[in-house]
């Protein structure tokens, strides 16, 4: 399977929803887990990125709708909550692409990234004409 034959719909929402591998494994992290809240030092370890990197990722699943801020007993976590039944399924279906087809859903988000950075760039070159 190459980047081609991922499904459209999910080849989109990767596209346009994950911004990198990191809020991927992050996000597959809290969806194995539902039921666990989370707090950067325990995302941090279990991805092995620095607390601020983790913070960071837990604030962008929220702003995605796809993590929610709660409290339990006085104390502040993320958990797992997709905004909706649509998103949730995509996610699910996402999961199981990934795991069977970690390469090519890494190279797409990759490929996606690559391609921002290089427009960021061409946005700040000298134009022959200007």
């Amino acid at each position: 399977m190459d980047n081609s034959s991922i499904p459209e719909d999910l080849r989109r929402f990767v596209l346009t929803s994950i911004p990198s591998v990191p809020f991927l494994e992050a996000l597959l992290l809290m969806r194995a887990a539902p039921g666990q809240m989370w707090h950067r030092d325990m995302l941090a370890r279990r991805l092995y990125v620095r607390e601020k990197t983790a913070e960071d990722l837990l604030d962008e699943l929220c702003r995605a709708r796809v993590a929610a801020l709660c409290t339990e007993h006085g104390v502040e976590g993320y958990r797992y909550a997709p905004a909706d039944a649509g998103l949730r399924e995509r996610i699910d279906r996402l999961a199981d692409l990934y795991a069977t087809h970690l390469v090519e859903v890494t190279h797409l988000i990759h490929s996606s990234l690559d391609r921002k950075a290089q427009q960021f760039a061409d946005a700040f070159k000298w134009r022959k004409d200007s």
